[in-house]
């Protein structure tokens, strides 16, 4: 297969997360392993940040112990790190003449075999969500060709990401909606039942509904719940205003 068509096939296998469900660390996994074959790098791995900005190793070419331990110094010490931070690319053509660059990490990357790295940008626009660690066993840089295509690679990668999250959030927002509204209902259920034992008007019904959640510490929706399926000694809530009462001073 000629290096255009696994191009083209890495571009339409990544953009195709953008619809239906995908799983997010098949998506990275599918990347880094896309990277090794288009790219004249040896592994890659890709780091997201958590909620706390802290880079954590998502996926790797490679489950090989030394290259995930490698990994995860990028988030004290490591080119993905100053990537993520700068929101620019990074790079090492030769870890051993620039040792004190990032000391810890060159020296971890030596004894697992890498002496050259770059760092691509997870990146849409403003916002940085990660870094793509490429890695070399012989020093050198990439050509400016495969650092396009590597950036490129990333980008849709992160498109993808933050397409799906924002499903999410969607998602559980229109779930958190759906949750109220479910319970609203349960409520109006509720003080219509309490408003037809008590022969109260609805005002009272909620106000008796309310006071009898917080006198045992339950959410309305609970209380609502337990009026309606009759868990709960209805005689017990408070039915003292009978000014509020349907058809009081109605007679004479």
């Amino acid at each position: 297969m000629t290096r255009e068509r696994q191009l083209t096939d890495a571009f339409v296998e990544l953009t195709d997360t953008l619809v239906g469900d995908f799983d997010v660390v098949d998506l990275l996994h599918q990347l880094t392993m896309r990277c090794v074959r288009l790219l004249d790098v040896d592994a890659a791995g890709l780091l997201l940040a958590d909620r706390q900005g802290r880079l954590r190793p998502m996926a790797a070419s490679t489950e090989q112990v030394r290259l995930l331990k490698l990994l995860a110094l990028h988030d004290v010490d490591g080119p993905g790190l100053d990537c993520y931070r700068t929101g620019e690319p990074v790079t090492s053509a030769d870890l051993v003449a620039e040792g004190g660059r990032w000391p810890r990490f060159a020296a971890a990357a030596q004894l697992t075999g890498f002496v050259a790295v770059q760092a691509l940008p997870m990146r849409h626009r403003d916002r940085v969500i990660g870094a793509l660690t490429l890695l070399r066993t012989a020093p050198g840089r990439l050509t400016t060709d495969e650092l396009h295509i590597g950036q490129a690679l990333a980008n849709v990668a992160t498109i993808s990401i933050l397409h799906q999250r924002r499903l999410e959030r969607h998602e559980a927002a229109t779930e958190q909606l759906q949750t109220a509204l479910n319970s609203r209902t349960l409520i109006e259920q509720a003080t219509g039942v309490l408003a037809e034992r008590h022969r109260s008007d609805m005002d009272h019904a909620f106000d008796s509904l309310c006071t009898y959640a917080r006198s045992r510490g339950l959410r309305l929706s609970e209380a609502a719940h337990a009026v309606i399926h009759g868990e709960n000694d209805i005689a017990q809530l408070p039915t003292d205003d009978h000014s509020r009462w349907r058809g009081t001073g109605d007679a004479g």
